[in-house]
């Protein structure tokens, strides 16, 4: 039987580990691609927003010039900039504020006639005007007329004009020949491959667009962006167990985990071609490492449109690919399949060891009651059969059990008490027969006496005759009732309950073998067989019962247990496992997202404890399970489904993100959804999401809420600071 149970086990492993992975490879590629799509949206906000700079400079320029056409520029322009003795023209030093001025470059040779003064004062007042404004966003703002002069305003290097080489090669940097005619002509904007930017030490990209006018180029407006945080983010901030990179069409690579940036002047170019004259790209670890680097880049090159979702099968990989706007960077998530089957492994051992822990259980159980409740009332019942073969008719037989062993010990109990009483009644009619038989003997005395007299009174012959026959018929109801009491006695047979217990006693070592492999015991196993049945059908029912019992009893101890742990005051920072803290919010809701049908996801991060208010966090996460719970009514109950993930996105930084596929949230809702009294349920209050934010913010983080639009779900994210404290180690 456990052989049995034991293949039925390891297929249910089998199947469950099968059904696991394909769930949740299903799952991880539907986060792959949600999480590539939030990501390069987030990321391509910057350089969206310098291409919409540029519209707007390039518009003001177009303008400023025109207004300058008739104008004498001599005058301001003497006041504002003054010739060198290197033959340079620059901004004059005095008066000047380079963090609200813009500073102007021209190189030696330039000839400033009368109209690229006049386009030199109006790129000056344009980027005098926008450049402040734009350095909250980006490093610095500048124009490159196509003559040579550069008008820029940089506000952490102020008197980069003041300051630059006479020979500075300004119109050969590529972030001015991308925008020539030449190599540009649909006049759009161009983005630089990354470089890094030496006197500063940082990672830069540059987006430059060009203004024609009157169908000829004349200059070119430029964004340097910094890339160290979208460098640090792409690396480190990944879903688990995968990791990120940047890659360009043209094979360039922007961001790696295994990138070696040290002493880099450029990107690494995954097509081997060489670099630049003085370039010096980074470095992979091993050859292997860039080969997988090449087979995963062809992939994403050959990709069809619109395709998100790739598979490297050679080496195991899933791949998510999603477009960044602006540069037409390819922000790109690897996902090992290895991730995907450790899991399904994972849940699949529980699964076995589970079961084995079960089957094990059984067959203790079993042992337990087949010991009890068989093997040792067999014992006692042969037991009392000796007793009863010798004589001692006082046996103690559990009788009040209600199966078959109850019933035969019961049998056994009446037979024993009826054995008794019939032995009761043979010796007192043995006792009375004695009695009886000196009585008679006493009268046959006395008679024959009488007899004797009498024969010598009547003749000796005739009372002799006489006396013999009247001895010889007590004689015989003597006789009669004797052996009427042995006859009796022998129909008792006594001996054959003698012969059972002495068959029990021989093998009561191995009483189970004997009594399903043994000719003479299989007599017995009908009687036992209905035993058995009943046994086990009493067992399942019992066990049936106490397993519901015993798990609702549970479930209401720990609701309310999690409803007075969390309802204390006051309320002070503690010691708190964030992962339990969830796991109480969804019991708290739990009857009520089973009266819904929605489903949990689950995927929680542990992490070590933090000091942190307790309540205010519960009462947070409470209010959000609520909420996704009303907001999926429309949705069909097979499809509901709350995913809450505990995440770390940064070491200091803890993020706990409630999602549903309910009925989403409209853009023009979105910045209101926190306000109080704002719902957009008919018979909500609007108290749940304001008193959640303000608890956030109390508590030093922030209550945030994302939703692709209506009918499209939302994901709502608390994040709070962390720092882990050291649990004390057990003495």
């Amino acid at each position: 039987m456990g052989v049995r149970i034991g293949i039925v086990i390891a297929l249910t492993t089998l199947a469950s580990y099968l059904n696991m992975f394909h769930t949740l490879r299903e799952d991880a590629i539907q986060q792959l691609a949600r999480h590539v799509a939030e990501r390069s949206q987030r990321e391509q906000a910057i350089f969206m927003l310098a291409e919409d700079n540029h519209a707007l400079l390039r518009k003001a320029l177009d303008e400023r010039i025109r207004a300058w056409s008739q104008k004498d520029p001599d005058p301001l322009f003497d006041s504002l900039f003054t010739p060198w003795p290197d033959g340079t023209v620059r901004t004059r030093a005095e008066g000047f504020d380079g963090t609200r001025m813009a500073s102007v470059f021209v190189p030696p040779g330039v000839k400033l006639d009368t109209e690229l003064r006049r386009r030199i004062l109006a790129a000056y007042e344009v980027i005098t005007q926008y450049g402040p404004a734009f350095t909250a966003r980006f490093t610095d703002t500048y124009v490159t007329l196509v003559e040579g002069p550069v008008i820029t305003f940089w506000l952490t290097r102020p008197n980069w004009a003041l300051e630059l080489p006479t020979d500075d090669p300004t119109l050969e940097y590529e972030y001015y020949t991308i925008t020539t005619p030449a190599k540009n002509p649909l006049r759009h904007t161009a983005w630089t491959g990354n470089y890094l930017y030496s006197p500063t030490q940082n990672w830069l990209v540059t987006a430059n667009t060009p203004l024609d006018m009157d169908g000829r180029h004349v200059a070119s407006f430029s964004h340097d962006i910094l890339l160290d945080e979208l460098l640090t983010r792409s690396i480190n901030d990944h879903l688990p167990g995968t990791y990120n990179l940047l890659v360009r069409d043209d094979g360039q690579l922007i961001a790696h985990p295994a990138l070696d940036m040290r002493g880099a002047t450029m990107g690494y170019d995954i097509l081997g071609t060489a670099p630049p004259a003085g370039g010096v790209p980074p470095r992979l670890a091993s050859e292997e490492e860039r080969a997988h680097l090449r087979s995963l880049f062809e992939k994403v090159r050959n990709r069809r449109p619109g395709e998100v979702i790739l598979e490297l099968p050679e080496y195991g990989e899933y791949i998510a690919v999603a477009r960044l706007q602006g540069p037409d960077w390819n922000f790109v998530t690897v996902l090992p399949k290895s991730v995907v089957t450790a899991s399904a492994m994972r849940s699949a051992r529980y699964v076995l060891l589970f079961g084995l822990a079960s089957l094990l259980l059984e067959l203790v159980i079993m042992y337990q009651v087949l010991r009890n409740q068989i093997s040792q009332p067999l014992l006692a019942l042969t037991q009392a059969t000796h007793r009863v073969a010798s004589g001692d008719f006082q046996v103690a037989l559990d009788t009040s059990r209600e199966d078959e062993l109850g019933l035969l010990a019961g049998a056994f109990r009446t037979m024993a008490d009826k054995v008794q009483q019939r032995e009761e009644q043979l010796r007192q009619a043995n006792e009375g027969l004695e009695q009886r038989v000196e009585e008679r003997t006493r009268e046959l005395k006395t008679v024959h006496g009488q007899l004797v007299q009498t024969a010598r009174q009547a003749g000796m012959a005739e009372i002799a005759t006489n006396v013999l026959h009247n001895v010889g018929n007590v004689l015989n109801s003597v006789y009669t009732s004797s052996q009427l009491a042995r006859d009796r006695l022998g129909e008792l047979r006594l001996e054959h309950v003698s012969k059972v217990a002495t068959l029990l006693q021989e093998h009561q070592a191995d009483l189970q073998v004997f009594l399903t492999q043994d000719e003479r015991g299989r007599n017995v196993m009908p009687f036992l067989n209905k035993l058995g049945q009943n046994l086990l059908k009493e067992r399942q029912e019992i066990l049936t019962l106490l397993e519901d019992v015993g798990r609702y009893t549970e479930h209401i101890g720990d609701i309310v247990k999690v409803q007075q742990n969390h309802a204390r005051t006051p309320r002070l920072n503690e010691s708190v496992h964030l992962s339990s803290l969830v796991d109480d919010a969804l019991r708290i809701n739990a009857a009520a997202l089973t009266r819904h049908q929605v489903k949990e996801v689950r995927q929680l991060l542990f992490l070590p404890p933090l000091m942190t208010d307790k309540h205010k966090v519960l009462m947070i996460l409470v209010n959000l399970i609520s909420n996704a719970k009303y907001a999926m009514d429309a949705t069909p109950a097979e499809q509901r489904i709350l995913t809450v993930k505990l995440e770390l996105p940064v070491p200091d930084r803890v993020r706990i993100v409630v999602q549903d596929n309910g009925m989403g949230i409209s853009q023009e809702l979105l910045t209101r959804i926190f306000q109080y009294g704002f719902t957009t349920r008919t018979d909500g209050h609007g108290f749940g999401l304001h008193s959640s934010a303000v608890a956030a913010q109390e508590l030093g983080g922030s209550l945030t809420v994302h939703s692709d639009g209506p009918g499209r779900g939302a994901t709502f994210t608390l994040e709070l600071p962390y720092q882990p404290i050291e649990e004390a180690s057990p003495a």
